[in-house]
């Protein structure tokens, strides 16, 4: 039976999620009750499907986890939501697990998480027809080397890769170089330009691994991207956040949803600030995904953040960009 062509393959991370509800977060040698535990489903790149599907696009998901129940859960909820899934089972092995802490004073989280070496993935695992039958590809930097014999398959075959790099690898320096659109988190993208000032790490990352657009997401703050000739900039929505786990995986759903609407940037940045957002008014990784009509109507709200940047700066910042002194 010929693979079928899906909008969406994510290859990447999956997690069971236990959630620690604080009123604030422990002192050194401290101790704080914790208010509720709940277990939740996560892992960025099981999440962005997640949403995508839910947004009714088709998708297909590779991964891995241990014999346990962790991997029981994870295919369940994708045969529910009617996914592709390639599951890669490693006998005697945990799944990843991560304990979520949700301080509740601040609606900020911090994530203590787990992974056996044997979960990696390798480029013997990946069959090709995964990967080219699919009008684009998401992938993390969890699986190096089949991350990137993935993204180089699918730009042999025209296929889009968008990537969601968060943490400052030799890993994902590499894979740079084979993604189209690098959606990445601030502090990685200080840490590849040596440089505090986005609008000049942003120009510079793109000439360095020559990509279509370059964005990076700047937390309540938003996101800013550099397409090569122009800088397009969106706030985050005021939303009453209760848990910000997960806001990252929607907001690169987000993007990876609009890129294939064939929105314009600037739709594509406030469509994924409000996806993000939304999901932060609910506790969990996929707290609220909401549908596209609730997030295109707080997108087209004035419930906004103030901007990080004017419309002047962003237009100054592209000239110099486009024609750097000598």
């Amino acid at each position: 039976m010929p693979t079928p062509l899906v909008d969406v393959t994510g290859l990447g991370e999956n997690a069971v999620d236990i959630v620690l509800r604080l009123r604030q977060f422990p002192a050194p040698d401290g101790k704080v009750e914790i208010h509720s535990v709940t277990t939740r489903l996560g892992g960025q790149i099981a999440t962005a499907l997640a949403a995508i599907r839910m947004w009714g696009l088709k998708v297909r998901y590779i991964g891995s986890a241990g014999d346990d129940s962790s991997a029981e859960l994870h295919a369940k909820e994708f045969e529910r939501l009617g996914a592709e899934v390639h599951l890669r089972t490693v006998r005697h092995t945990p799944s990843r697990l991560s304990y979520i802490l949700v301080n509740e004073a601040s609606a900020t989280r911090g994530v203590l998480w787990r992974r056996d070496r044997k979960l990696l993935l390798r480029p013997s695992d990946l069959k090709k027809e995964w990967i080219v039958r699919s009008k684009l590809l998401l992938i993390d930097g969890e699986n190096p080397l089949a991350s990137q014999r993935a993204a180089q398959w699918a730009r042999s075959a025209g296929t889009s890769v968008v990537c969601d790099f968060d943490t400052a690898t030799t890993d994902a320096d590499k894979l740079l170089h084979d993604v189209d659109y690098p959606v990445l988190s601030s502090a990685l993208t200080q840490h590849l330009a040596e440089s505090p000032d986005y609008l000049t790490a942003l120009p510079l990352l793109m000439n360095r691994y020559k990509c279509r657009l370059i964005c990076t997401t700047l937390s309540e703050q938003g996101a800013l991207a550099w397409d090569g000739e122009s800088f397009w900039y969106a706030p985050a929505y005021r939303v009453h956040a209760v848990d910000t786990t997960g806001a990252g995986d929607l907001f690169h759903a987000g993007f990876t949803f609009g890129l294939l609407q064939g929105w314009g940037w600037q739709r594509i940045l406030h469509f994924a600030c409000a996806a993000a957002g939304l999901n932060c008014t609910a506790q969990g990784a996929r707290g609220r995904i909401g549908s596209v009509r609730a997030i295109e109507a707080l997108s087209r709200s004035r419930r906004r953040n103030a901007s990080l940047y004017s419309a002047r700066e962003l237009k100054r910042a592209a000239e110099h960009a486009r024609h750097p002194r000598s």
